[in-house]
Parts: structure tokens; sequence; C-alpha cells
């Protein structure tokens, strides 16, 4: 779900471990209630072609929802357990386990990349790895799409999903992001900002260069 040092690989893979079952049990509902975030996925499913991973996926369901569009979708976690939870639950879909800093998809094989708030415990510093990573695994012309929590700040809860937790919350500043996804060579061609709970949440819509 994040691309950090070894040790806090380790703390976010074990936390989402542990609340795997609870976690799918509520954060579906919740995406299938945002109804302008699935907006910007079929936005998405309407100009991407090829194969799209959904990166640091959870239990399933937005990879689910890209199927649905009727995109070549497959997910990827960090977690075992959420991984072996998205089989359960849609057994007619890929889902593996690996790291978004060291994907293991071919040079330019994808068509589209969706990252649905799995940056979110990623570094700062570690950003520009990340988005080096998607540019390499995408086809020239290909898309990524980006969700994250507005702000400039990070904090480090002790319990979620009724669960102990080891890991930090970052909300980043979406020109930041924007600019760092350039840097990457994804440039930004459309972007969404809606209310949330605590803090906005910002879609980002971004193009490798190509035909």
């Amino acid at each position: 779900m994040s691309a950090a040092g070894p040790s806090q690989l380790t703390a976010i893979r074990d936390s989402y471990d542990a609340v795997a079952r609870d976690y799918a049990d509520v954060v579906p509902d919740r995406f299938a209630g945002d109804v302008f975030g699935r907006a910007m996925i079929a936005a998405c499913a309407e100009v991407v072609s090829g194969p799209v991973a959904d990166v640091g996926c959870g239990p399933g369901q937005v990879t689910a929802h890209l199927a649905a569009l009727g995109l070549d979708a497959f997910g990827v976690d960090l977690s075992p357990r959420m991984v072996a939870v998205a089989r359960e639950r849609y057994p007619r879909l890929r889902f593996e386990v690996g790291s978004m800093a060291g994907l293991e998809i071919g040079d330019g094989s994808l068509g589209g990349l969706v990252a649905w708030w799995s940056i979110v415990h990623t570094p700062p510093a570690e950003l520009p790895v990340v988005f080096a990573e998607f540019h390499r695994v995408l086809a020239p012309g290909g898309y990524a799409l980006v969700g994250f929590h507005a702000g400039d700040r990070r904090r480090r809860p002790e319990h979620a999903y009724g669960h102990p937790v080891h890991f930090d919350v970052y909300r980043f500043p979406p020109d930041r992001i924007a600019t760092l996804l350039a840097d990457a060579g994804l440039r930004v061609t459309a972007t969404l900002t809606t209310e949330g709970e605590n803090a906005p949440q910002v879609c980002l819509f971004a193009r490798k260069s190509g035909p």
C-alpha cells in the first residue's frame, strides 16, 4: 500500500493484515456512496485502452468496479490478507501481493493505473520513487488516476477499524502532487476536488506522453 523503508513497510503490511476483514466490511460501502469519485473512474474507463492495475487495491472493490466498466483490471496490494479477502470476494479477478514502489509489471505494459487513496502512507520524500514506477509500467499515452486527501500534515492513528495500527497517514497539497507527477513524466489533464469528512478529497488524472 505504500513506498517506505523496510520497517515502515512491515508495519503497514502487518496493520492492514490485522484490519483486513473489518476494513472490507466498511470501505466498499463508502466507495459505493462516492458518486463523484466513481464518475472520475468512469471517465478513466472511457479513455483507457489496455490492462489496468489497481495498486493498493485493498479488498478489491475498486478493481471490481473497473472490471464492471469493461476494463481488463487486476489488483496489487502490500497486505497478503487484503489480497486473500479480495480473492474471496471477487474470485474471477486477479489479485497479487506487491509494493507500488517495485511493481512486478513489465515496462510500458499498462493502459492505466489507479492508486485510490493508496499513496496516503507514503512519506512525501518517497513519492518520486512511486510516481517513477507508475511512469515505467504505463504504455505511452497511458493514464494514472491518483486519489488522496488534500492538506499538508501527517498523523499517526493508534487504532483503525477496531484494531491497533502502526502507520503514518499523510495529506498532500494537490499542486505538489501534480508537480511530482509531472516531474515523473505524467501530466495532469483533469482534477476533481470534493468535500470530505475531515479534509478535501482530490483525484488527479495524469497522462504519460505518447500517441
